[in-house]
């Protein structure tokens, strides 16, 4: 992903709990940290609870890790956590969520991930719809005057970046439309291009 032009390198964290698939964890990205990826990772926790996760993913290396309000007992003791482990935190807005459980965090968030598809499950459809909340989002951090990466995840292509850009997102997570084709650099290529 270095060589093919990537900024971030984004870690979906499944549990089976929250959602209904598993994937790696902790001891992945440790490896990759030794040998020598250099890319920010950006670890989104799609696990309940999320504290211990929150530490283990921290200790391996992650620079950033969001996680999904409804699956912590206290939100504010989560971020809290990752911010006294040197973390760069954020929370993550499902399509159902209201962008409302943002605004007694806010301050301390690094990162608001806008899924634009349900989480758990690569290559679906992306939902127009999300495109209202990430304005709602983008508002409320420009009205704070903060400084907080406004993401989105979920069927993110060329054909998808350009109306998330113009929304108000400012980073964004490519799966299927990168890892489905067989030359990884002319995909990330196409999108920088959708963006110019």
């Amino acid at each position: 992903m270095t060589r093919a032009g990537a900024d971030m390198l984004h870690f979906d964290v499944m549990d089976m709990h929250y959602v209904p698939n598993l994937t790696i964890g902790p001891l992945v990205l440790r490896s990759l940290k030794r040998h020598g990826i250099t890319l920010p990772v950006d670890v989104h926790l799609m696990v309940s609870p999320v504290d211990e996760l929150i530490q283990l993913f921290a200790e391996a290396g992650a620079d950033y890790i969001t996680f999904h309000p409804e699956a912590s007992l206290h939100v504010h003791r989560s971020l809290s956590l990752a911010r006294e482990l040197g973390v760069k935190c954020g929370l993550v807005l499902n399509p159902g969520t209201s962008s409302h459980c943002l605004d007694p965090v806010l301050h301390l968030l690094d990162m608001v991930l806008v899924m634009s598809v349900n989480p758990g499950f690569p290559a679906q459809a992306f939902l127009p719809s999300s495109l209202n909340t990430v304005r709602e989002v983008r508002k409320k951090i420009d009205t704070a005057g903060l400084n907080v990466r406004l993401e989105i995840d979920g069927g993110i292509s060329a054909k998808t970046i350009a109306s998330a850009r113009d929304a108000g997102a400012d980073t964004f997570v490519a799966g299927s439309a990168i890892f489905g084709e067989s030359d990884y650099q002319v995909a990330i290529d196409a999108m920088r291009h959708a963006l110019a």
